[in-house]
């Protein structure tokens, strides 16, 4: 198996093509929207949630069988259909045009695979097994959502807040003063009690007390 490098890729307003009408494609397709994708979905039939993002204008659909050339123009593809041929066809094409390709359940036929992801926020947080096992991936994303609190995503908000006052102040802070001064455990139970203006102080209070004297 490949050992691939992981990757947070930016597809806001960029087009990406899903080969295949299924659930399997529509869920794809969802994760793309959620990321800003420009989606076009080719395939000759459609689920019923497919057929209501065609009708609401949210992706662009053509209603027709894969053919030579589909994969050009875009930034990704993702072969999910049930025709093995037609997946490889996919898979083949984009790798010749250099274009990242997943075949859904085929990391042998891909250049990208997709981890289980969940989020907090704009905080995600992506669990890969390098394709060898999607079960076990989705079962420790699914303990790591039990054990990790809703308040990160908060949390990483409020942290960019006071960055953000910290440049326009002129205060540069080093990466080990925000190491040290970052106490997660009582900033996030300030957070959970419905406290962000005094957790904001008190990351604001460590940062300056730590923060080299010029």
């Amino acid at each position: 198996m490949p050992r691939y490098y992981p990757i947070f890729l930016d597809v806001e307003g960029k087009p990406c093509l899903v080969v295949g009408g299924g659930e399997v494609a529509e869920r794809k397709v969802v994760s793309l929207l959620e990321h800003g994708a420009k989606v076009r979905v080719v395939s000759p039939r459609l689920v019923a949630g497919l057929i209501k993002m065609q009708q609401a204008g949210e992706v662009t659909v053509e209603s027709r069988e894969y053919r030579k050339g589909d994969v050009d123009g875009s930034v990704l593809a993702i072969a999910a259909t049930d025709d093995n041929e037609l997946n490889a066809q996919v898979a083949r094409e984009a790798v010749r045009a250099n274009i990242a390709v997943n075949v859904v359940d085929d990391p042998e036929k891909s250049t990208f695979i997709v981890p289980s992801l969940f989020k907090r926020g704009d905080i995600s947080i992506a669990i890969s097994t390098g394709g060898k096992s999607p079960a076990l991936a989705k079962r420790i994303r699914i303990a790591l959502e039990q054990l990790l609190p809703e308040e990160l995503g908060e949390l990483a908000d409020m942290l960019s807040g006071v960055r953000n006052e910290l440049k326009s102040r002129g205060i540069s802070v080093d990466k080990e003063t925000w190491q040290d001064a970052l106490d997660m455990d009582s900033l996030l139970d300030l957070l959970r009690q419905g406290k962000p203006g005094e957790a904001r102080e008190r990351i604001m209070r460590r940062l300056e007390g730590q923060r080299p004297s010029t």
